[in-house]
């Protein structure tokens, strides 16, 4: 393959050639693990399905490169692996087959992209491991990853008791914190039980019981502004609950929800929302003419509104007439700004 060829290979392409590599590669491991006679090479191209000399180049990745104990009987004219049952031969920790493999290239991304320092201690492993699966394919990582973009929205550091918020949540103790809360401008002191570290929108929050209020909260890291381990075990949620209480309603600061949206977009926006996931159990129809109708359950209305001013006049607020109202207030005071 001429280098020229290599930069003009297409990013949508070579995900395809990395899967059929490495898939080649981990069905050579399955069936010499699997085998208790040497294979020969005949029948090592007829279950890999692939030409003499792509078994030859699988058989030198898997011994060259991955350093399995792959060795050729001349006797028995066939592959086996020379091994202790004691010590069986893995593939390498991080691992990809088919069905992964095309996550790759996002992966590295979203790794380049993740803020300086804050897991580089526990992701440089991940990072070498996937470049090393790269340059196996004799692809430039480098490059690559300057063709992928993965663009973040008003994100904040996570702040700096990330790890001391982790740890605690891996233990399972709770955390005394302060916590700055903006909508009142207020700094009040909590003890809280961790239940979910959440990326959510380019920002972190920490999904806990609230011991000072005595129910379930999210909380943003980069307002935490103190952050200590108590030797309290932390209160258990089971995910039950959990879910019934942060994914049942619209939003990050969702609470259970008992309200229903009903939002109508016009036909020329219906052609992009039609194909959107706001909720998941989300409800949506095209009406006769053209238009969009789309169903969301929701508790707390301030990050729905949100979203649908966005769309401005796009969309209309068809029910309840309390939310209607809201977004008509909001609508009204910024015209007021103009």
């Amino acid at each position: 393959m001429s280098a020229a060829w290599q930069r003009s290979l297409s990013l949508h392409r070579l995900p395809h050639l990395l899967m059929d590599r490495f898939d080649r590669i981990f069905q050579l491991n399955n069936i010499l693990q699997n085998s208790r006679r040497p294979v020969s090479h005949k029948r090592l191209e007829e279950q890999l399905e692939c030409s003499r000399a792509t078994v030859t180049r699988t058989i030198e990745d898997l011994r060259d490169r991955l350093n399995a104990p792959l060795e050729y009987d001349r006797k028995a004219n066939g592959y086996f692996y020379n091994q202790q049952i004691d010590q069986m031969f893995e593939l390498p920790g991080l691992w990809f087959n088919a069905s992964e493999i095309s996550a790759l290239l996002g992966v590295q991304q979203l790794l380049a992209n993740l803020q300086p320092g804050l897991l580089d201690h526990y992701l440089d492993p991940l990072r070498q491991r996937i470049d090393t699966i790269l340059q196996h394919e004799h692809a430039s990582s480098d490059n690559i990853i300057n063709r992928i973009r993965i663009l973040r929205m008003a994100a904040r550091p996570a702040g700096e008791y990330f790890q001391i918020v982790t740890h605690a949540l891996a233990q399972r103790k709770q955390l005394s914190i302060e916590y700055y809360g903006r909508a009142d401008n207020t700094i009040t002191q909590r003890k809280i039980s961790p239940q979910r570290l959440i990326n959510y929108r380019d920002n972190w929050y920490l999904d806990a019981w609230c011991h000072l209020r005595g129910a379930l909260r999210s909380f943003a890291l980069d307002a935490i502004q103190s952050a200590q381990i108590a030797a309290a075990n932390a209160k258990e949620v089971s995910d039950e609950q959990l879910d019934e209480y942060y994914t049942s309603a619209y939003g990050i600061f969702s609470g259970k929800a008992d309200k229903q949206a009903v939002l109508r977009f016009v036909p020329e926006c219906a052609r992009w929302v039609s194909n959107e996931q706001w909720h998941p159990d989300q409800q949506g129809c095209h009406l006769e003419d053209g238009s969009y109708e789309l169903r969301i359950p929701y508790c707390n209305a301030s990050e729905l509104i949100m979203d649908i001013l966005k769309y401005g006049a796009d969309v209309e607020v068809m029910a309840p007439n309390e939310l209607r109202q809201q977004v008509i207030d909001r609508l009204q005071t910024a015209s007021a700004l103009y």
